[in-house]
């Protein structure tokens, strides 16, 4: 694992695979796990319950949500603790690509070699090479068409 500026970054309670490198004013909570060779690019917030498979490129500034229904209090006015709320756990499947400030909501799986866009909000599960963006993110293309065409 590589992070270059070790003071200006929060890692609390994870895993980092080896050779993987982490930009500073990134926030990986307990709980979250990020595979082998991953680059996880500055001011991204990776939360509990997020699993991050080997080969992943996580943008600038991208977002985890693992709370589908937040709330500061419970019904009776008390401040919420860990034990009034369930994780909601998200995965990001091996050299998939998550474009800078991308949100993503708990409980969705983003396929092998997917690409998400920058500023995509992704609700559901994006496909295994699948070119997903907008908010919400839709299905734009798959990433294999279009390295072809690229090469052509």
């Amino acid at each position: 694992m590589v992070i270059h500026q070790p003071d200006l970054v929060n890692l609390y309670g994870c895993s980092i695979g080896d050779g993987s490198k982490v930009g500073a004013f990134v926030e990986i909570q307990k709980g979250a796990a990020i595979g082998a060779n991953c680059k996880v690019s500055s001011h991204s917030f990776i939360c509990s319950g997020v699993t991050i498979e080997d080969g992943v490129f996580v943008g600038h500034g991208v977002m985890f949500i693992n709370d589908i229904y937040p709330q500061a209090v419970n019904t009776d006015g008390t401040l919420q603790t860990e034990a009034d709320w369930s994780v909601v756990e998200t995965r990001i499947k091996r050299s998939a690509s998550l474009g800078s400030n991308c949100t993503i909501l708990g409980g969705v799986t983003v396929g092998e070699g997917a690409m998400v866009g920058a500023g995509a909000v992704v609700t559901h599960d994006v496909p295994d090479y699948a070119i997903a963006a907008g908010v919400p993110a839709r299905i734009l293309g798959d990433v294999r068409q279009r390295a072809r065409g690229a090469n052509a």
